[in-house]
């Protein structure tokens, strides 16, 4: 992939994606010891990064292939991003999700108009049957994360970086199939190449993190964790994001559950922000001093808030008193 790609998305997308804010955490600078800032993909009107993606993709696509409508399969903000642009611009679209997806997310793909199909108890078994639908009734299926057009639409993020904080040295990027962290890569690595990008993981069915030390794409069973929306496999054919991620990443860190939880309490607390899981994993590797010090601003991708409330507060409950 090229960055002419990535600025092709930016343009294409404008219409429907607006730039985000990037503010300045007093908390975790002086946690840090240095600056630290919040790139606050939770402000848009999905509540997460993945309305780059999907807009940039179905933007993309012929009028006969938006009359057919689109599918995809998902955790549940990819699904979101997808019936959200589907439903600006009028097409039909068929979100395929497992048994895992939170109820919010779940009712929010059904107020964006989605017509759900619940299968599986995993992202895998979602995109079988995704798969399927694409061949019986000639939808255009909306990858995830492993196509370009997807990868360019969330590098725009790291293009608004650029612009906002030039003198960035450290950039956290949850990951899970790796679009996010590929987009984010490839806008930094050839604009800055000295950024270093460290990707952010829970402990737990950590896909990518196990395809990267086995050398290939593998396979895993999904377990029970906070960060739900970085569940899910990378595709045994992935064709993009294991080799982008493997060359534009410098570091992984994984993250306990139990820092994940303090984390989103601490960001509720401190800065009367709400983050899910996934983008929780990114404090708490500032909050746990898990990124070696170096001269620079800082910058965590808060890549979501599509987290259901009773659990926010169930851990508000448990972490602050703890104080």
């Amino acid at each position: 992939m090229e960055i002419l790609e990535v600025w092709e998305a930016r343009k294409r997308i404008s219409s429907l994606v607006k730039k985000t804010p990037l503010i300045k955490s007093l908390a975790l600078s002086e946690r840090a010891g240095r600056p630290v800032y919040l790139k606050l993909e939770n402000t848009h009107e999905i509540g997460a990064f993945k309305i780059r993606g999907a807009a940039n993709k179905i933007l993309s696509l012929s009028d006969d292939e938006k009359k057919r409508g689109v599918t995809t399969y998902s955790t549940g903000n990819h699904g979101m991003a997808v019936a959200f642009v589907a439903q600006n611009i009028g097409i039909e679209a068929t979100v395929c999700i497992s048994s895992r997806v939170p109820k919010m997310k779940v009712d929010s793909l059904e107020r964006l108009g989605a017509r759900l199909e619940i299968v599986g108890e995993s992202q895998d078994a979602a995109g079988v049957r995704c798969f399927e639908l694409e061949k019986e009734r000639g939808y255009t299926l909306i990858e995830p994360f492993d196509d370009p057009y997807v990868i360019a639409g969330q590098g725009t993020i790291g293009l608004e970086l650029l612009e906002d904080l030039p003198t960035l040295s450290d950039v956290l990027v949850p990951l899970s199939g790796g679009g996010l962290l590929s987009g984010i890569g490839l806008a930094l690595k050839t604009n800055s190449p000295d950024v270093r990008i460290t990707g952010v993981s829970m402990e737990r069915s950590a896909v990518m993190h196990e395809s990267l030390k086995a050398g290939k794409p593998l396979e895993m069973e999904e377990s029970e964790t906070l960060a739900d929306s970085l569940l899910g496999g990378i595709g045994l054919d992935n064709r993009y994001t294991f080799d982008m991620v493997e060359e534009y990443m410098d570091q992984l860190v994984l993250i306990p559950e139990e820092d994940i939880g303090y984390a989103m309490a601490y960001m509720m607390d401190k800065e009367r922000m709400i983050v899910e899981g996934a983008a929780a994993t990114g404090i708490a590797a500032v909050l746990g001093n898990q990124i070696p010090h170096q001269n620079g601003a800082l910058v965590v991708i808060i890549t979501g808030r599509n987290v259901d409330l009773s659990i926010l507060f169930k851990l508000l409950k448990t972490y602050t008193s703890h104080r």
